[in-house]
């Protein structure tokens, strides 16, 4: 996978002080905002470089890895530690065992798993796994209904995979071996995907539960009556009972969202219905009330 030149990608140099990446950034993030950007997938490339450019650039330690190991920045205390190490089994093996052809038994285990142990190991170079990726994905809550197919592009590479349905907002997945190249011949790095989900519903989500508030007029909810209800994919009959009082709940089980992995299972959609007072009343409306309150009190 190429190489994220994060300099080039904010319109900086090596040189750039930490306020002028923070401008940099802000300048670039406006230009390649999704909002700004809808459905472009070129502008979602780019604002994903950008954040990552941002997120190394902006810590002075990880710039500083950065600068001296490139793509490999986040392997850069184990590549010291096993450079230390190396430097270390040389000169042991020199002094001790009489060259590299000996049996080197004072081998650390970290020297080992670095660099193979046993006889000959010292001529192996160090194997690391690959840098691993980040990205975002912004998709509609309509859209993770049901399970989909979307191509992401990350880093100039084109992935295709596959969205399964319940999946949150804020969930994070992993997809094996799609991140950066390994060192010395290692395996390469994860691409890690958080889902920013929009609800684009009138309803309010709760894992794989779904709420809506109902209005009910002052008449259905004294007298009782029928209603038709909107749930996520569907319209639904409701029999209000006489007396409903305000704030009442009512559960629809499996009427909700689907569960995430889980086939065929939803959560349940929950109904509050709201009870309205009408404002103004006729003259007749307003006798009839009085009636019912001398009823009351009598």
């Amino acid at each position: 996978m190429a190489f994220l030149d994060y300099y080039k990608i904010l319109g900086i140099n090596q040189n750039a002080t930490e306020q002028e990446i923070k401008k940099a950034y802000r300048k670039q993030a406006r230009k390649y905002h999704p909002d700004v950007n809808p459905n472009d997938p070129e502008a979602q490339r780019k604002f994903q470089e950008i954040n990552e450019a941002n997120e190394v650039l902006s810590n002075p330690e990880n710039r500083k890895k950065y600068d001296q190991y490139g793509k490999d920045w986040k392997h850069a205390d184990d590549i010291e530690r096993a450079k230390q190490q190396q430097q270390y089994q040389r000169q042991a093996g020199q002094q001790d065992f009489g060259g590299f052809g000996g049996e080197a038994s004072g081998y650390s285990d970290f020297f080992e798993s670095m660099f193979g142990g046993g006889r000959g190991g010292f001529g192996r170079s160090a194997q690391f796994k690959g840098q691993d990726y980040n990205a975002s994905l912004q998709i509609n809550l309509t859209d993770v209904y049901t399970s989909q197919k979307q191509t992401l592009t990350v880093n100039g590479k084109n992935i295709r995979l596959t969205i399964p349905a319940g999946v949150e907002d804020g969930q994070t997945i992993k997809i094996k071996g799609y991140g950066g190249e390994g060192v010395g011949g290692g395996p390469k790095g994860d691409l890690y995907i958080t889902f920013k989900i929009n609800n684009n519903t009138k309803f309010k989500r709760d894992k794989a539960d779904l709420h809506h508030t109902v209005t009910l007029d002052l008449y259905t909810a004294v007298l009782g009556g029928d209603i038709t209800v909107d749930t996520f994919k569907s319209k639904v009959k409701l029999k209000v009972k006489p007396g409903t009082q305000n704030n009442t709940k009512v559960k629809l089980k499996g009427k909700g969202f689907p569960k995430y992995k889980k086939e065929d299972t939803f959560g349940d959609f929950y109904i509050t219905y709201q009870v309205t007072i009408p404002e103004k009343l006729s003259a007749k409306e307003k006798e009839l009330f009085e009636e019912l309150a001398k009823l009351q009190t009598s």
